[in-house]
């Protein structure tokens, strides 16, 4: 009886294991993140280590974001704020917004939820049909009288942890995340939608900016920035990258000097201008942590962190900054408030680092002239390709060279000096086992279809992440990467360590490492050909138009550039894209949308890396 009574709990512990991991994955099987946080809470708890919520502790929060802000601000000199360039259009009146185009914008949003909401965010959504012609009138009529209405700009802060292994018990290892009504986030959707189109059409807004803006991304950013590294370090210089951190930089927003910039150089005038100056005037915040909450507090400065206006207005408050990097004739990229320069060393070493110290003096000054501070703690700077003395090297950097290292996090890729990306595999094969071996710790209580779910969130995207960057990388190092994926296919197929894995990935239909990277470059390839990808991607590849009528003129195919590089240069975007591209079949090449170039380069590297399947 006690043997038959065992069984009969574990059969009923195991299946409501696995009905509550299903669930789980099913409902967030397109959001890694809240995937990886409650699945990880399951498989691998640790010890609560969380504060006790209560009110004290939600006005200290309040207190010391307050007086982080104040401190700053009371450090910045006075500085002469230079007159703005105007701009030749104007953007002066918004559009009156039609109930079905409301409708669709509503249904798109996620639900999300504060204690500012009177109705949850599915409700409204579920009663549009009810309440749809009352919300459209709420947001016409703030579109037009240029007005917000004050309740929706008091923000719910919600404080998180920078870093998940950070002392709980230190209120500055938290970032402020403001939290808006959902009424809120429809009207600044709104505001967004008919701002972003303004800035396309005029061509407004940083060309080098890659961070919330549509078909960017941080690996578009990295294949720019490597692209141009690896072109110049393959001739046989040296290239330095410098990386700049920005001090609370959406919090230490002017805002006075931001509707300037807006006024004047983006060319944001009358009605619209007047909105934005309504939706900055009397912010209040408040901090809640459970069913705690803080007193209200104005907000004086800064965009809030969390809404839906707040980054593109930050990218626009930096849009001078790209001119002074021009002066000098220093590369620059930006991923919010992620500034990376990087230029060459020519033969004449202190010329080259002289226009560079000058170029960092002019940006500090603009950066505090413009309420931003610069935070030299997190500045680094690395060497590529360098064959100074690094006692010379250091002299000639002067106060910089106590940011020299040898290699950098970037966007989240190492980069160290000698480009070799050894450092970026280790992290992703070390990253990568973690989560297999706590995937392994639950698979008898997934199901199949479910476990594959759990390892393409968890260990394919960290071996995808930024792999275009991994082409022409020695096999010694893709091996590394293989062997992660080889792992993750026999747990999920149960087979042995040993057994052939060809036979495995084949039955999956999972693509090889090697054959993935060509996939990845070959996307970006279609994405730029056909005006889906950045404009500084475009000014890399070149269509060949021969000059005479050729039946090669309707074949698609990409100039490959004349080059000397042999070493590390076919690994440049610019020169592995038209080689790959240009072996692709006619059909392939031609095809009409990316869904259908997506399936078609799938079966053909499929096809090349199983033949006999």
């Amino acid at each position: 009886m006690l043997r038959t009574s065992r069984l009969k709990f574990q059969n009923a512990a195991k299946t409501a294991k696995t009905s509550f991991l299903s669930k789980i994955i099913l409902a967030n099987d397109h959001n890694p993140h809240t995937l990886f946080k409650i699945f990880n809470s399951v498989v691998n708890p640790s010890p609560d280590m969380s504060l006790i919520y209560s009110q004290a502790l939600c006005e200290r929060f309040q207190i010391h974001f307050l007086d982080k802000i104040t401190s700053l601000k009371s450090s910045l000199p006075l500085f002469y704020i230079p007159p703005h360039p105007e701009c030749t259009s104007t953007f002066h009146q918004f559009e009156p917004v039609s109930l079905l185009s409301l409708k669709r914008l509503v249904v798109q949003m996620n639900n999300t939820n504060t204690v500012l909401d009177i109705l949850p965010s599915h409700i409204a959504k579920d009663c549009f049909d009810v309440i749809g012609p009352s919300i459209l009138f709420l947001m016409n009529f703030s579109l037009l009288s240029g007005c917000v209405p004050l309740a929706f700009k008091h923000a719910v802060v919600h404080p998180i942890l920078k870093k998940r292994n950070s002392d709980c018990y230190d209120l500055s290892n938290y970032r402020p995340i403001s939290k808006l009504s959902f009424l809120s986030k429809i009207l600044e959707r709104l505001v967004l939608s008919q701002l972003q189109v303004y800035l396309d059409t005029n061509h407004i807004a940083e060309k080098f900016q890659s961070a919330f803006k549509p078909l960017h991304s941080t690996e578009t950013a990295l294949v720019r920035v490597l692209n141009d590294i690896l072109v110049i370090t393959d001739t046989g210089r040296s290239m330095v990258l410098v990386l700049l951190d920005l001090s609370s930089a959406f919090d230490m927003v002017d805002h006075n000097i931001l509707l300037l910039r807006l006024e004047h150089t983006v060319g944001i005038r009358s009605t619209v201008l007047n909105w934005f100056k309504s939706y900055l005037a009397d912010r209040s915040f408040s901090v809640n942590l459970g069913t705690f909450s803080s007193s209200s507090a104005p907000v004086c400065c800064g965009v809030p962190q969390g809404s839906v206006l707040g980054p593109i207005l930050f990218s626009l408050y930096l849009l001078p900054l790209g001119a002074i990097f021009e002066k000098y004739n220093i590369a620059f990229h930006c991923y919010a408030d992620d500034i990376q320069i990087y230029f060459e060393l020519t033969d004449d070493l202190a010329v080259s680092l002289h226009y560079f110290q000058e170029c960092m003096r002019e940006v500090k000054e603009w950066f505090l002239s413009n309420s931003l501070v610069l935070n030299d703690k997190k500045t680094e700077i690395v060497v590529f390709n360098s064959k100074i003395p690094r006692a010379r090297l250091c002299a000639a950097l002067g106060s910089f060279a106590n940011f020299s290292c040898d290699y950098v996090s970037n966007l989240g890729v190492l980069l160290d000096s000698s480009l070799k990306l050894d450092k970026q595999v280790s992290a992703v094969v070390r990253s990568s086992f973690h989560q297999l071996r706590l995937i392994s710790k639950a698979r008898h209580y997934v199901p199949h279809e479910d476990l594959e779910k759990l390892i393409h969130a968890f260990v394919t995207s960290r071996l995808d992440y930024c792999n275009s960057l991994y082409y022409g990388l020695p096999s010694s190092l893709l091996l590394r990467l293989q062997t992660v994926q080889n792992a993750a296919a026999h747990l999920l197929t149960g087979t042995r360590k040993f057994c052939p894995i060809t036979p495995v990935l084949a039955s999956l239909h999972w693509l090889p490492i090697r054959y993935r990277i060509q996939f990845k470059i070959l996307l970006l390839t279609f994405k730029t050909i056909n005006k889906l990808a950045p404009s500084y991607l475009s000014e890399l590849l070149k269509p060949h138009t021969p000059a005479r009528t050729l039946r090669s003129a309707t074949q698609q195919l990409l100039i490959q550039p004349r080059s000397r590089l042999k070493s590390r240069g076919d690994r440049a975007f610019a020169l592995a894209a038209p080689v790959l591209w240009n072996t692709l079949p006619l059909d392939l090449r031609a095809s009409d949308s990316i869904a259908l170039f997506k399936s078609r380069l799938k079966t053909h590297l499929f096809n090349l890396a199983f033949p006999s399947s």
